[in-house]
């Protein structure tokens, strides 16, 4: 059975990563443009991952007390039994766990990520394949160009108010959004104001129209 995909906020949220080496440090790549607090508890600490801007460093092993108010957790020690302890410590405190290299004992499993801009892509084969997944992610990264998709998405979330500032109409509204969004990939670019204006202007005409 397939994992369901759950996306959740992390800006802000402290999230504890327990283990210090090569592993401990690609979770942490992964979670760190998400913007949460990230704890790493370890007794030692590979330099790349002492490295890191912005992460907090505890220097022992972790304790129980360490998960608590955690939004999620990071079992990434050298050692699988302390691992195996650390989740089930997270799952009898209901707090989501990810265990490296023994997803079955762990509460989610990390995705390939494909990231432009706002818009985040996730793909797990729940554990089936990894190499799969990793594919898939390259086949999406390769048809949303990052130079063009991601201003693209930025630039159309900046339209939301001035949109709905101007037209009462639900539908109107979202038929524009569509418009918007096929224009912008068609010139694989944001819109100019006076594009924009033009496409407005027009949905402003049609929803007085059909009144």
């Amino acid at each position: 059975m397939g994992c369901f995909p759950l996306f959740i906020e992390l800006a802000g949220r402290p999230c504890l990563v327990a283990g210090g080496g090569k592993v401990a440090l690609r979770k942490v790549q992964k979670l760190l443009p998400f913007g949460p607090h990230i704890t790493v508890v370890a007794p030692s600490v590979c330099p790349q991952l002492a490295a890191v801007p912005g992460v907090r460093f505890v220097r022992r092993r972790v304790r129980v007390g360490d998960l608590r108010r955690q939004t999620l957790v990071i079992a990434a020690t050298d050692d699988a039994a302390l691992n195996r302890r650390i989740a089930a410590a997270c799952r009898a405190r209901h707090i989501p766990v990810n265990v490296v290299d023994n997803p079955d004992a762990g509460s989610f499993i990390f995705p390939a990520l494909a990231r432009r801009g706002p818009l985040t892509v996730g793909v797990c084969t729940g554990g089936a394949s990894p190499v799969a997944a990793a594919w898939v992610k390259r086949q999406i990264e390769a048809v949303l160009p990052e130079e063009t998709f991601g201003p693209i998405l930025t630039w159309l979330a900046d339209c939301r108010q001035p949109v709905k500032a101007a037209l009462a109409s639900e539908t109107t509204r979202a038929a524009l959004f569509a418009r918007l969004f096929d224009t912008c990939m068609e010139k694989g670019r944001p819109l100019t104001d006076e594009e924009f204006a033009v496409l407005l202007d027009q949905a402003k005409t049609e929803e007085n129209t059909h009144g």
